[in-house]
């Protein structure tokens, strides 16, 4: 039986606001009818949008407060002035058990100050890191982490390892995910002191997972592993390169296809494959980044998103709470630091 779970919502995150936040979630009711939603932020802006969204009205209930996160705030701003802000409140709200998982689609560096002040790390994660959903030719990996941290230790990446399989188990239901070290080759001599410290501990320890050693950029569209490990600055670059290049691809089908009579009549016999490759490319189906290691579940959606974008990240946060997500990483967690413990000590 499907349990209901409750959703804390920034209200005033992102680029657009209510106009964006509330539709989304709106859509995200129809997929998930059991949902209910705490809505934060200015009353005065969110009860005429959430009027015309009847259903979801229903299921909601507004938290006012004037305070808001603007999306150049740096963290250390956001932190001295955030507090009691609609970011903060739906942070504060899974802390106390009020929603199940909070969802924003505003400033990255303050929601990850912000979440690691409200939520705390979980015992023996060093560092938290933000996974994001990667569309492939198979289906879908997760690529961790993709912007929380600049470098990481060989053991915060196994960390990031045991994190990335825990949210493929929950996501894709898959008992051992196959993982991958992103690495600049193959080979067991390349790559820098860090990921090879990596490669070591997760080749040496039994680990809840399958560990398929180093992969390279051009494998993870490919679908190679269900979980590809890479510290938090080149993940970023990857991901948006990855994002670039797909709306770069687009205008070149879009350029191609309405360069003449006899492309257009092509387009137009075409138009259901072209449909589907639409569908696949379009990066608002995978919107939403996980913050992995907290004692909370908290999702970051794009801030220029739309609707069916933040919709997206919405059923993120809904499947992470749905899954027992946080009960399993917990137990790999202890499994892993005793093993690394044991191995240290010479037992």
């Amino acid at each position: 039986m499907v349990e209901p779970r409750t959703l804390a919502l920034d209200a005033m995150g992102g680029d657009h606001g209510p106009d964006v936040i509330i539709p989304g979630a709106a859509l995200s009711l129809v997929r998930h009818p059991q949902l209910s939603f705490i809505l934060f932020g200015d009353e005065a802006r969110i009860a005429p949008v959430l009027d015309r969204n009847p259903a979801l009205k229903s299921k909601s209930r507004i938290v006012h407060t004037s305070l808001a996160v603007n999306m150049d705030d740096k963290p250390s701003q956001a932190l001295r002035r955030g507090k009691g802000s609609s970011m903060w409140l739906a942070l504060e709200a899974v802390k106390m058990g009020e929603a199940h998982a909070a969802v924003s689609a505003g400033n990255t560096g303050a929601m990850m100050a912000m979440a690691r002040l409200v939520l705390r790390p979980m015992a023996g994660i060093e560092r938290p890191a933000i996974a994001a959903l990667w569309p492939t030719i198979k289906s879908e990996c997760i690529v961790l982490d993709v912007g929380a941290n600049i470098g990481a230790t060989g053991q915060q990446l196994s960390e990031f390892a045991l994190m990335g399989a825990a949210m493929a188990r929950a996501l894709f239901h898959v008992e051992r995910p196959t993982v991958g070290l992103l690495n600049v080759g193959v080979e067991e001599i390349k790559g820098g002191d860090e990921v090879k410290e990596a490669h070591a501990i997760l080749k040496g320890t039994d680990l809840p997972f399958d560990y398929r050693g180093y992969i390279e950029g051009d494998e993870i569209g490919q679908g190679k592993v269900d979980v590809v490990v890479v510290e938090g600055f080149a993940g970023n670059i990857a991901l948006k390169t990855a994002e670039g290049t797909a709306r770069q691809i687009g205008q070149y089908l879009k350029d191609a296809m309405t360069s003449s009579w006899v492309a257009k009549t092509g387009a137009l016999l075409a138009r259901g494959g072209f449909k589907v490759l639409k569908h696949k490319m379009d990066p608002r189906r995978v919107n939403g980044g996980t913050f992995l290691g907290l004692n909370g579940i908290a999702v970051k959606s794009h801030g220029g998103t739309d609707a069916l974008g933040f919709a997206s990240a919405v059923d993120l946060g809904y499947e992470m709470a749905e899954s027992g997500l946080l009960v399993r990483l917990g137990s790999d967690l202890d499994g892993f630091h005793h093993t690394l413990d044991k191995a240290a000590s010479g037992m």
